[in-house]
């Protein structure tokens, strides 16, 4: 597993399984996803749409071999949140007694995000679209404290179903949050879900 897959996904993984093991863990799961996965235009990242969504093509995604030499941050990350959001959408199915769902922060501001970034990217994303450009859009941008609070939202707030991806509507990075399978189908795909628990665990078990 790279070193990208491995933050976003394999001691979370490790961490909710394990407590569930031990009985500590008895109310809710939430796992932090993004826009990125069903795309952002503005930002140049595409939907992520793999070919057949096996458990050999979501290792590929966790081990990095799946991009081949025209390896892409933001691209990438799309497509290690998808693998993370439906291993979370597969819990949700496994453990019908918790509160299984997947939130994304949206676009927030003050964060080291951008940090990760190639320079030309990172200088136009900290210093031109989120202070000037994203403002002037609306629904694309929002502060630190709106971002946080979707998350205690996502675990408190009964609107928020287990087993579903929310996120900011199509197209738009802040503002109000919709179950993303409404608009991106294959996260309804219980079989994609249980094939990204399966490869994950390839590198656990």
């Amino acid at each position: 597993m790279n070193q990208l897959a491995a933050t976003n996904i394999l001691w979370n993984v490790i961490l909710v399984e394990e407590l569930i093991k031990r009985d500590k863990l008895r109310k809710a799961v939430l796992s932090v996803s993004a826009e990125a996965v069903r795309g952002v235009k503005m930002l140049g990242v595409k939907p992520v749409s793999m070919s057949t969504s096996s458990v050999d093509e979501f290792a590929a995604v966790l081990q990095g071999s799946y991009f081949g030499k025209k390896f892409n941050a933001l691209q990438a990350y799309a497509y290690v949140k998808y693998a993370e959001t439906m291993w979370t959408l597969s819990m949700a199915r496994k453990y019908p007694e918790l509160k299984s769902v997947v939130v994304s922060p949206g676009n927030t501001k003050g964060t080291q995000a951008p940090d990760a970034l190639p320079p030309p990217m990172r200088f136009m994303l900290k210093y031109v679209m989120m202070p000037i450009v994203f403002p002037m859009m609306g629904e694309m941008v929002h502060t630190l404290e709106v971002g946080a609070k979707r998350f205690v939202d996502g675990i408190s707030d009964e609107r928020y179903k287990s087993g579903a991806f929310y996120a900011s509507r199509e197209g738009k990075l802040s503002g109000a949050t919709v179950d993303q399978s409404t608009f991106f189908t294959d996260l309804k795909n219980t079989s994609f879900q249980d094939n990204a628990n399966e490869a994950i665990h390839r590198f656990i078990n």
